[in-house]
């Protein structure tokens, strides 16, 4: 099937971290059409320094337009795929040779945006940083990385804040080395976060989150906690509806689909998934899907070209991150051939604190900032 233009169909459905780029690299050698409901790609590992500083909000959202030189972005929802397409919300059905499933998941607010149009998300940033900033006692309920840097970013703007982060687990980062925990544990303490480990609570603050909205919580031990707004920082949900019909896969309890280690959904030579949809045993993160989507557009291209798919991709037995806690702190864990090793604040900050990759995906859309 080539559309008119020559070229193998490519459909990829989410323009996402790992969407963006398969299309990207497939842009040259496919006729690609990129499925997403939202105007713009959304830089989520920047939403929280956005909340915090609004001014700088706007260098979280990069326009699609700028994405393909001769690929097609249309914006609508898919709500069915089989072998050989996808069936958008409006009814049509868009046929492809090749299909990549990278619809990625959804994450509470402020963390991901829950909108489709970046200026109304965008809005929505402005107004949640009006209302933290007349808060004196703020709750985070969630201990993970997203808990944690935003406790970091709040204090980085407001050290006089009062920030409690509760979380039912009795330690931090499990699996990470225990020297990653210890420094992230003495950061914390530096700026001043109270940390409640082992801290679950009865149900969840009565106000909305991201309201100025005085309230008192009670903890599964008896305790009570006042504050004046609280986060949501914890609840993944896999974005993979329009697969409900089992036609393409078979989704596991978490939503995830099944693939091989060329990422080929199991079953299909011709459909991909990449990013957090899979059912791989790692971490849900921007780069690993970034990696993702080298693999799948290698061997798409191999396949388009005549030749056999060969790149693989394999989980690395170790966990890596990188936590910001503000533009100068946070803590990280990378893979080295002598095993995982401690990023120091001052590194974490050359790498992604001071610009959260900003310039990255600047490049990638091919805009200045």
């Amino acid at each position: 099937m080539t559309n008119g233009t020559g070229k193998r169909s490519v459909v990829v459905i989410g323009g996402g971290y790992g969407g963006s780029a398969v299309a990207k690299a497939l842009d040259e050698e496919t006729d690609v059409v990129l499925v997403d409901p939202k105007d713009a790609f959304v830089h989520a590992a920047g939403s929280l320094r956005a909340l915090v500083r609004p001014e700088w909000a706007e260098n979280i959202f990069f326009p699609y337009d700028t994405l393909l030189k001769h690929g097609t972005v249309r914006r609508e929802r898919a709500v069915a795929v089989d072998p050989g397409g996808v069936t958008l919300a409006g009814g049509e059905r868009v046929a492809a040779d090749y299909l990549v499933l990278a619809s990625g998941s959804d994450y509470p607010f402020p963390a991901k945006t829950d909108t489709d149009l970046a200026g109304d998300a965008l809005a929505r940033i402005r107004e949640a940083h009006r209302e933290l900033e007349g808060a004196k006692r703020v709750l985070i309920a969630g201990a993970g990385p997203v808990g944690l840097e935003l406790s970091g970013e709040i204090k980085a703007v407001w050290p006089e804040k009062h920030v409690i982060v509760t979380d039912p687990a009795g330690e931090l980062l499990p699996g990470f080395l225990p020297e990653v925990r210890a420094e992230l544990l003495r950061q914390l303490d530096a700026l001043g976060v109270e940390l409640r480990l082992s801290t679950g609570l009865t149900g969840e603050p009565p106000a909305a989150p991201g309201r100025l909205e005085p309230f008192t919580v009670t903890t599964g031990g008896g305790e009570s906690i006042a504050a004046d707004i609280w986060f949501r920082c914890y609840g993944v949900r896999s974005n993979g509806d329009y697969l409900a019909d089992g036609r393409v896969a078979v989704r596991d309890a978490q939503g995830r689909v099944p693939v091989d280690e060329r990422l080929n959904v199991v079953g299909h030579d011709r459909v991909y998934a990449l990013g957090d949809l899979t059912d791989l045993a790692e971490a849900k993160m921007a780069g690993y899907a970034m990696q993702h989507a080298e693999v799948v557009a290698a061997n798409i291209l191999a396949q388009v070209r005549g030749e056999v798919p060969e790149a693989v991709y394999r989980p690395s037995p170790v966990p890596s991150a990188l936590l910001p806690l503000g533009p100068g702190g946070g803590v990280g864990q990378v893979p080295t051939p002598d095993g995982p090793v401690l990023l120091s604040a001052e590194e974490v900050s050359a790498y992604k604190g001071k610009d959260l990759f900003t310039g990255r995906f600047a490049e990638l859309f091919g805009v200045t900032r």
